[in-house]
């Protein structure tokens, strides 16, 4: 009986029709071919799908050597892209905490570093373990306290509030904000523009006002990267953060376009909006203003917070071990 182990004409044949195809196609190229007016015409003519003609084109081009236009044997792919089984183990570690992919990427980042899956990776991880979506308690993991001691962090945002909020008066008002993370206490001031210099007097009195009625100072801060916040390359010159270098506050930036990240203060705008500002017109801005402080006042003493376990924002600080207070 015949063997055909080593029978080499499948490769033979499969080397001609390339060495036809090539020629073709070059002659194409340099506008010589007597059928062919665009490479278009070729690859419609004999079938050729461009990408896969063109990679072992260029392939064959980079050595001329014929062996290059076979097709070439691989292992399974999976193998090669799947991360490390402690590495798939760290990321389900942080998404129990209720972490979304980019915030897993951002923590593993300077640990893992070149071996950080990206984003799409870690989702992808998640996917195959069937933690894409947070559970009930993962979401509840998600709400608690991240950072464990009173002013280890603040966050700061400003707000846009519309030009018919008082009567009689077109003029655009904006609030600026300050968040204690741990205990979710809050301070806000009204400003009339949102200049880096009016920002930097009205944080400035935001931490005043959160020092004094509660005894909090603060390590570092979150912002985004607006001007009125943020220069990072000139912090000297730029007032909101030459008062933080004055006063040895570390400076922290969200993520661009991700405001989830600074979604305390992001969350207090939304709750504000919904208990003072929708739907309301204030006769001037001083019943404005005595209308936001009336509010910041029951919003820390009295207010229940959803994220502090029912308990208002003070009465949480209150109950903290006094090693943890600032």
């Amino acid at each position: 009986m015949r063997r055909n182990t080593s029978d080499k004409t499948i490769e033979r044949n499969y080397l001609q029709k390339w060495r036809f195809l090539i020629e073709e196609y070059e002659l194409t190229k340099l506008k010589k071919h007597p059928r062919f007016r665009f490479v278009g015409d070729f690859y419609k003519h004999h079938g050729t799908n461009r990408q896969t003609f063109l990679k072992y084109y260029h392939r064959y081009r980079k050595t001329d050597l014929e062996i290059d236009l076979l097709p070439r044997r691989r292992g399974a792919k999976w193998k090669s892209r799947r991360p490390l089984r402690f590495i798939e183990e760290q990321v389900l570690r942080e998404r129990r905490k209720g972490l979304n992919r980019y915030e897993i990427h951002r923590l593993l980042k300077p640990k893992l570093k070149k071996y950080t899956p990206s984003p799409s990776g870690i989702y992808n991880i998640l996917k195959r373990y069937g933690y894409n979506r947070l559970s009930p308690k993962m979401k509840e993991k998600k709400r608690q306290i991240i950072k464990k001691r009173a002013g280890e962090l603040g966050h700061i945002d400003c707000h846009y509030l519309s030009k018919d909020i008082i009567i009689n008066n077109k003029q655009r008002y904006y609030l600026v904000g300050l968040v204690d993370d741990c205990s979710r206490l809050v301070w806000v001031e009204l400003l009339e523009d949102i200049k880096s210099l009016t920002v930097m007097f009205g944080v400035l009195r935001c931490m005043n006002a959160l020092g004094q009625s509660y005894q909090i100072s603060f390590e570092e801060v979150l912002t985004d990267n607006g001007s009125e916040f943020a220069s990072p390359k000139n912090k000297e010159q730029h007032p909101f953060e030459r008062m933080l270098l004055e006063m040895g506050i570390k400076h922290r930036y969200t993520r661009p376009y991700r405001p989830q990240t600074n979604g305390k203060i992001e969350r207090f705008w939304r709750t504000l909006e919904e208990d003072v500002i929708e739907g309301t017109t204030f006769d001037s801005v001083d019943h404005l203003q005595k209308e936001l402080e009336e509010y910041l006042f029951y919003y820390n003493e009295y207010r229940p917070h959803q994220g502090l376990g029912g308990r208002n924002p003070k009465e949480f600080l209150d109950q903290l071990p006094l090693k943890t207070k600032k």
